[in-house]
């Protein structure tokens, strides 16, 4: 479902640049795998890369979903369109902050990457999530009348909603208390494995993550460079 090899990015500039480095990377369908390291090491500038939201400097080889798209081939030749369309279409984002629109309600923000791809407004996926997040009651309300953590619980849902290849979460429990920390990754990893996505999961929450026994890419600190690796 995902392949990667050789990406490289770099932040900063001169004596200050930073090397962010994952030689490989590979995740099976209905496979959900933990980036975990230290605040500020890169975990974030991952993601973000293999989110194409960052152009890396270097790249082997992205391949993505069954159908092997060569995404390396479309960041080579700059194809903006056709990465857009990959970015809108083939992958989910829950963002640090939630990222809910605040001008729309739970419900828009939940439906609306479904209606900007053409998509009907029914997906059974979108309904156990919200039955299981007890989201129901919020489904009417304007994100500022939320709690950061239902907000947080809301951009999950939306992240899913139009049933993407591949799930990208920036820290999706930070702002949730234990016992919604783990009724989300429940929910992650059963959509996950019905739906048939992949899914990479920032987290500083080791403890939560060895209990659910996901496996984990871990960052190794060097001079001027992070390095991220499949841990035993």
């Amino acid at each position: 479902m995902l392949d990667i090899k050789g990406l490289l990015v770099v932040r900063g500039q001169g004596p200050h640049a930073h090397q962010v480095r994952l030689d490989s990377l590979q995740l099976r369908q209905g496979e959900i795998c933990a980036i975990t390291g230290e605040s500020g090491c890169g975990k974030s500038t991952l993601l973000e890369a293999i989110g194409l939201l960052l152009a890396p400097q270097a790249l082997g080889r992205y391949h993505l979903g069954p159908e092997t798209l060569d995404v390396a081939q479309l960041l080579a030749a700059d194809r903006q369109t056709e990465l857009a369309a990959v970015r809108s279409r083939q992958l989910g984002f829950v963002l640090q902050n939630g990222g809910l629109l605040p001008f729309l309600t739970v419900r828009e923000n939940i439906n609306l990457p479904r209606r900007m791809l053409g998509l009907s407004g029914h997906s059974d996926a979108v309904g156990k999530a919200i039955d299981v997040l007890r989201l129901g009651p919020l489904l009417d309300k304007l994100p500022q009348a939320l709690s950061i953590g239902e907000r947080q619980r809301v951009a999950c849902v939306r992240a899913i909603a139009h049933e993407p290849r591949l799930l990208l979460a920036d820290e999706p429990t930070a702002a949730l208390d234990p016992l919604n920390a783990r009724r989300l990754f429940e929910l992650l990893l059963s959509l996950v494995s019905e739906l048939g996505l992949s899914a990479l999961v920032v987290s500083h929450d080791w403890a939560l993550i060895d209990s659910f026994g996901l496996p984990r890419m871990g960052a190794v600190n060097g001079e001027g460079e992070t390095r991220f690796e499949r841990l035993a």
